[in-house]
């Protein structure tokens, strides 16, 4: 059974909003009457939405294309941090520096650089929702994703920290920690390590990502008024806490 909202007259922006978990997030966003922003360093058209060409780790990417929004909509209501690069799968040692930097970057950096220049438009209106996507690497540390767990690990505690910074307010900020997706992503790592991932689910199967974007979206929602600071994993029942 489908679950609605109703996010009418509300302004929205996904980043990485273009594919997987990103786009579905956007498309049940627009569904739901928002007004969806996708950034994402390689854009592509989705219907009911808005897209610009943002690189999350560039201040000025960032600060352009706020500004659009801001000049077209007045606000910001909604906010999901899903922009994210997974890397190789290989152990650490074989990793390029450069390689694990990416991740940070683009993981923790750029979860940290839109959300340093959108809080304040949320603070200034005294509500919003914050969701940021991290990972179940990030919950149990997962061999040889070494530096995309670190960075899923830190945006949990990210979450964590800024929620409690602005709890005298009416935003709320929490994080979704989703086990393997089907994505590309995912698809991506290669059959062996797709087989294994299904055969460690008690599930025995990937999530799907409109899955995730059901969580996503109640997160968005005014449903959450207490909850915030907190990590929901969608692991099919893998993660162990």
């Amino acid at each position: 059974m489908a679950v609605t909202f109703d996010f009418a007259g509300k302004t929205a922006i996904v980043t990485g909003g273009s594919r997987g978990i990103g786009k579905a997030v956007a498309t049940q966003l627009a569904r739901s009457g928002s007004d969806v922003w996708i950034w994402d360093a390689d854009p592509a058209p989705l219907d009911g939405t808005r897209s610009q060409t943002v690189d999350v780790t560039k201040a000025g990417d960032v600060e352009n294309a706020l500004r659009e929004v801001i000049a077209e909509t007045g606000r910001v209501d909604i906010l999901v941090n899903n922009a994210g690069y997974l890397g190789p799968y290989r152990s650490f040692e074989a990793f390029e520096p450069a390689e694990w930097q990416r991740i940070i970057g683009v993981n923790l950096i750029g979860t940290f650089e839109v959300t340093h220049q959108v809080l304040p438009v949320m603070r200034k209106a005294d509500s919003g929702r914050i969701v940021n996507m991290g990972s179940l690497a990030g919950k149990e540390g997962l061999p040889n994703l070494a530096a995309y767990s670190a960075a899923s690990a830190g945006i949990i505690a990210f979450t964590k920290a800024l929620s409690r910074e602005v709890n005298d307010t009416g935003i709320r900020v929490n994080c979704v920690a989703p086990g393997p997706i089907d994505t590309d992503l995912i698809r991506r790592l290669g059959n062996e390590v797709v087989s294994d991932m299904i055969g460690a689910s008690p599930l025995k199967r990937l999530g799907a990502v409109d899955e995730v974007a059901a969580l996503v979206l109640w997160l968005c929602s005014d449903a959450v008024s207490f909850n915030t600071g907190a990590v929901f994993d969608m692991s099919g029942g893998r993660a162990r806490y």
